[in-house]
């Protein structure tokens, strides 16, 4: 089961701290997203392998904007 990480709000993307195969713990800052000249942390809603990396550096992100598919581990899938 996969889940997206989404930006939480306007603005573009600083940088992507994790790659593609990359494992993230829940609460883990992945990306960070300027926004009025302030660094906003992206944070994993789950523990999970990184599939696809969907946002790259400098790309407009709007509230809601897909940037990251997880591949949730088997704990997670049953919760989602």
């Amino acid at each position: 089961m996969e889940a997206k990480i989404n930006a939480h709000m306007p603005g573009l993307v600083a940088r992507v701290i994790v790659s593609e195969g990359d494992h993230v713990s829940k609460g883990q800052t992945v990306a960070v997203i300027n926004c009025m000249k302030t660094e906003l942390e992206v944070i994993s809603e789950h523990d999970g392998k990184v599939k696809q990396i969907l946002a790259k550096e400098w790309d407009e992100m709007d509230v809601g904007s897909s940037m990251i598919i997880l591949e949730l581990n088997e704990v997670e899938k049953d919760y989602v």
